[in-house]
């Protein structure tokens, strides 16, 4: 790799100085502290550290996390990769991830759906991943029409190849301005927000995954890669048993996204579907947590799509505790709540938790879904018998219980 200037280099190395005593005084992972002192020595230090290497860009508005660490994991065949493992997704976290491995030739980065457009203008990104869109902190985002189109608009004239989920017709429309892109049918379960068609706001025709416009020719195109079940089909036609230990379709769906980037790096799937098996948790999600005989298992939902998905991941024959906050990371509207059918939930025992508790108990109680509700997370677990939970937190109540387990999940 060529080597940095010199002011690149020292705002590199004091970049990385600052993430080091972050971590030390427990302060946070340095994962954006780090970037951020890179960024004020030198503004173009992004652009500087993505310079020669082979980077993929990963954008959703659920998924992000995970799928950037399955492709990560595949890439290490090639060699060591660059990635922000935390979910630091903005410029300051891709710098920090770069600058810790400014060595590597591969970096996978996670990158959040508003700051794409920017983030692969500023590092030329020879692949971008898009998954899903849907509606996420509409108090601090865009609507998601408007982020499909500015990826419309970033995608236009670049050589990035594109790997794009076909089911989902937003990020279709968002994709179909790149220079070439695999069609990958990864499901869409969440459809609540793409009824109408982005091209021409007529109405969308679905018959199964299929969907096209009734007013235009806008329509899905036909899929390279396919998510069977828990299979995935290759271009080739070739079926691959996706026996891996993250549960859930959603994750398959993630999978097969990871493999088809993976393949435009030259790993063959025989090679990376090994690799993305190893794969347990990614930063906390998935993971079963212990207190006193009490197992309980974490599961982060941030928005409507994303609490569909937690339902079908969640056991249904086990208690199940939901924490929902309302700070700056999680957008302080939730209104979103009221999206999220939870009629799916009668039958089991419901505790009720987090700083917007009062919140998620009025929306339970529409819903006819019988809730206890509590104080603090540590008091609703309390009150479960010896055994198996699930927990469904939003991401500043999911990193507050991996606090009170020291974040060693």
């Amino acid at each position: 790799m060529t080597q940095l200037p010199l002011r690149a280099q020292l705002a590199s190395a004091l970049g990385r100085s600052a993430a080091t005593l972050s971590r030390m005084t427990g302060r946070g992972d340095g994962s954006v502290i780090g970037g951020r002192v890179g960024l004020l020595l030198e503004p173009d230090l992004l652009r500087q550290l993505a310079r020669d290497r082979k980077l993929a860009l990963v954008s959703a508005t659920n998924g992000k996390t995970t799928t950037t660490r399955l492709i990560t994991s595949a890439l290490l065949e090639l060699g060591e990769v660059a990635t922000n493992a935390f979910g630091a997704n903005m410029p300051a976290g891709h710098v920090s991830a770069l600058s810790q491995h400014k060595r590597a030739p591969y970096g996978v980065l996670e990158v959040d759906e508003k700051y794409l457009p920017e983030v692969l203008a500023t590092t030329g990104a020879g692949v971008v991943c898009l998954m899903n869109l849907s509606r996420d902190q509409m108090d601090r985002a865009a609507e998601i029409w408007l982020l499909a189109q500015k990826w419309r608009k970033a995608l236009s004239g670049k050589p990035t190849h594109v790997i794009a989920n076909c089911d989902d017709p937003l990020v279709t429309w968002g994709a179909s301005t790149a220079a070439k892109v695999t069609w990958v049918s990864g499901g869409q379960r969440w459809k609540e927000d793409s009824w109408c068609c982005p091209e021409c706001g007529g109405p969308l025709d679905r018959k199964d995954a299929d969907w096209a416009c009734r007013e235009c020719t806008f329509h899905r195109p036909e899929p390279q890669w396919v998510v069977d079940g828990d299979a995935a089909i290759d271009p080739r036609g070739q079926r691959w048993l996706l026996d891996i230990q993250l549960p859930g379709q959603a994750n398959r769906s993630n999978a097969v996204m990871a493999l088809a980037v993976a393949e435009t790096f030259g790993v063959p799937v025989d090679r990376a579907l090994p690799r993305l098996r190893e794969v347990t948790s990614v930063a906390g999600r998935y993971t079963t947590v212990e207190r006193d005989g009490r197992h309980a298992r974490l599961l982060l939902a941030k928005n409507p799509a994303g609490w569909l998905e937690a339902f079908d991941v969640a056991d249904p024959q086990l208690p199940i505790i939901l924490s929902v906050n309302a700070q700056g990371p999680d957008g302080r509207d939730t209104s979103w709540l009221w999206d999220v059918d939870y009629r799916i939930l009668r039958g089991r025992p419901v505790f009720v938790t987090g700083e917007r508790r009062l919140d998620l108990a009025l929306r339970l109680d529409v819903a006819d879904v019988p809730f206890t509700l509590c104080g603090t997370f540590m008091e609703a677990l309390a009150m479960q018998p010896p055994g198996r939970v699930d927990v469904i937190a939003n991401y500043t109540a999911f990193q507050q219980i991996r606090s009170e387990f020291g974040r060693a999940v």
